[in-house]
């Protein structure tokens, strides 16, 4: 992430209207440090991954516009919701079409934090555990911090989804200064 380039790409691991995850990452727009810009791409119309569709004349374009985005955003943020242990099958779906070409894919190099919402206990760390892994297989610069792990949603998001709960929205500012300055150091 660039002096130039202070943008990051939050994405969403949950196709839920409704869902925590894609209400934090929407609230990042609001906790980024001054001079970084948050752009929130929905993982809707992402068509399951086809090796006979990643080419230049037949890739779908909403694919291209994932890898476009990802491509000028200066870092991603991934917040994701856990699923049996592990990340979704609609996040993971993206990451795959993304990861292509190996080692020249959009996501080679890129800095990448993770985030995390459940209404349990657990604040989806070991979804995060799993996606870290799938994201250093990609050659993805992966913020070397425990992430963030929200706990007991329903408690610290009001009605309407927004983040309300002060130590979160605070820790989560945290979080995002602490990554925009190392993402800014490794690109």
């Amino acid at each position: 992430m660039t002096t130039a380039n202070r943008a990051i790409l939050a994405i969403p691991g949950s196709l839920r209207e409704r869902s925590f995850n894609r209400a934090l990452a929407r609230a990042l727009a609001d906790l980024v440090p001054e001079g970084t810009g948050v752009e929130v791409f929905p993982l809707h119309g992402i068509p399951l991954y086809d090796a006979d569709l990643d080419t230049d004349a037949a890739r779908p374009g909403p694919v291209i516009a994932l890898k476009e985005r990802i491509a000028r955003a200066g870092a991603v943020v991934f917040v994701t919701p856990e699923y049996n242990h592990g990340i979704p099958g609609v996040l993971k779906n993206a990451i795959d079409w993304a990861s292509r070409p190996a080692f020249k894919s959009p996501m080679a190099q890129k800095p990448c934090g993770m985030m995390g919402v459940a209404r349990g206990l657990s604040g989806a760390m070991r979804a995060q555990q799993a996606l870290k892994l799938v994201l250093l297989g990609m050659a993805s610069q992966v913020f070397p911090h425990p992430g963030v792990a929200v706990s007991r949603a329903q408690e610290k998001f009001d009605d309407d989804l927004t983040l309300t709960d002060e130590d979160t929205r605070d820790f989560v500012a945290s979080y995002l200064s602490d990554f925009v300055d190392w993402a800014s150091r490794v690109s």
